[in-house]
């Protein structure tokens, strides 16, 4: 037998394996028992529809689910009346695979069914593109050739991925973003959902459909727990891994992102220097750094410095947050800035659990909101921070921005306390900020305090933490329009 004819063979047994659906009629029963992401619902509509001749590049960090969730497609398709065998999944990073053209794979599977590539109406799944140079060309020629065909495709290297699927894949690609677990969808996958009880929040300029929790003490402890594990579907689903979460993410996502993904896509050569960076920003998580701040406590030089910055928020690994004056006019020499992890329990990989009472818990819980909100389309969220005198700095925590006014809409205050429900006037810089650019009301998070403070020229909303985060989760897994926070 001729090499490549082996080689042919050994590649048809490796798609039946990973194609069990092709015999069984089914994906396996090991992803059948999982939970399906809520993402779900929107994410099947895009590979659903054939009409419209696009590929649907699933984007995403390591370990959000991106492969469960092909799984649960297929599954769903089957479950639809697409016929088994007419569905093929290829994950690009299996090593005999290595140097294959996309094309050639989908014909060996063809073959293999019995199938014509140009007439029967197939779905194709390409797994961890990223790891095949040039894949958005021969994707783009896929879709152009195979017009009875519907290519979805998966990567971990979001902005990398986007970045090509926009230059090349202009009008035959449509990108679907897979975020970290929000909290809305951990309570649901831990199924805890009962204990949120939606009511109508009614203010003097709107009215918002959003939740309180009849057992905040449960909702806290789920809050922190969300925190500490919560990013990642299989520490959810795992008890191995919930056992051990630390080595999970600390293995699994950040080594393999910093030490493989990132280097290879990008050529870095010190690695340890780009370890030891997102370590200092991981700490930090909701601290404002500037370029020099951040050189001179990592010792990384300022140039090499912004391009790490990049990389790692390339990789969703950290988000950075731009500032506004108190008028929420934008400055003109950006000299500091936020800069967040965009799944707080990174943190927790790289150091110990937090408790509710730990002195970062502030800044944690900043960052587990804004990690809700990181995932929102066509939202331009910023903080406001400005200068009172030489000693003391205004400051409000989330400020979204109208696009085309570039005036404040809204300002969100995060706390973790409940001493401003009793001391609202404390709050000098969000009332500051409020009367400067007249906004009427504004939300204030706490432990457990909720309900409204009307003062002489603003009203103050105040919601539970744990209960804001599982609103705007909510809000950003439906894309909600944002309307004053929400």
């Amino acid at each position: 037998m001729e090499y490549t004819e082996l080689l042919e063979k050994q590649i048809v047994g490796r798609l039946k394996v990973d194609n069990p659906w092709w015999t069984d009629g089914d994906i396996s029963e090991f992803f059948r028992n999982m939970s399906p992401r809520l993402y779900l619902d929107i994410f099947y509509p895009l590979v659903k529809d054939t009409v419209t001749r696009r590929a649907t590049i699933l984007m995403g960090p390591r370990r959000v689910g991106k492969t469960v969730m092909m799984y649960h497609t297929i599954q769903r398709l089957i479950n639809d009346g697409v016929p088994a065998q007419n569905i093929i999944y290829v994950s690009v990073e299996t090593p005999i695979y290595n140097k294959i053209l996309l094309e050639q794979l989908y014909n060996l599977a063809c073959n293999a069914l019995g199938k014509s590539p140009t007439k029967d109406q197939m779905y194709v799944f390409y797994d961890e593109i990223q790891y095949l140079k040039e894949w958005e060309v021969e994707l783009k020629s896929l879709v152009d050739t195979y017009r009875n065909v519907k290519f979805v495709a998966s990567g971990s290297a979001a902005a990398e991925l986007k970045k090509r699927s926009n230059e090349s894949g202009a009008g035959r690609f449509t990108d679907f973003n897979l975020p970290p677990l929000t909290f809305y969808e951990y309570v649901h996958l831990r199924k805890y959902s009962q204990i949120m009880i939606p009511y109508e929040l009614e203010t003097s300029n709107y009215t918002s459909s959003i939740y309180r929790s009849f057992d905040m003490t449960t909702l806290n402890k789920l809050f922190i727990d969300y925190i500490n594990y919560g990013g990642y579907p299989e520490v959810v689903f795992s008890q191995s891994v919930r056992e051990n979460p630390q080595q999970f993410i600390r293995n699994d996502i950040i080594d393999k992102v910093l030490l493989r993904d990132l280097p290879s896509l990008y050529g870095i050569t010190d690695v340890q220097e780009l370890n030891s960076l997102f370590t200092m920003i991981a700490y930090h998580s909701g601290d404002q750094f500037s370029y020099e701040t951040l050189s001179k406590e990592s010792g990384v030089k300022k140039e090499t410095l912004k391009k790490y910055i990049n990389y790692l928020e390339a990789a969703f690994l950290i988000k950075v947050v731009r500032r506004t004056d108190d008028t929420a006019k934008k400055y003109v020499r950006e000299t500091q800035f936020k800069i967040y992890l965009t799944n707080p329990s990174l943190r927790c990989a790289l150091f110990q659990p937090i408790s509710e009472t730990d002195e970062t818990i502030g800044n944690m819980v900043e960052t587990a909101i804004y990690a809700q909100w990181f995932p929102r389309q066509s939202t331009d969220i910023h903080y406001a921070n400005w200068r009172i005198n030489a000693k003391k700095q205004g400051e409000v925590d989330i400020v979204g921005l109208s696009i085309l006014k570039q005036k404040p809409n809204w300002a969100v205050e995060i706390k973790w306390t409940d001493r401003y429900y009793d001391r609202p006037g404390e709050l000098e810089s969000l009332l500051y900020f409020m009367e400067k650019n007249n906004l009427k009301d504004a939300i204030v998070t706490s432990i457990n305090a909720e309900g409204k403070k009307e003062l002489d020229k603003a009203t103050l909303i105040f919601i539970p933490s744990a209960c804001y985060a599982y609103i705007i989760g909510e809000n950003t897994l439906k894309q909600t329009k944002v309307s004053y926070g929400l």
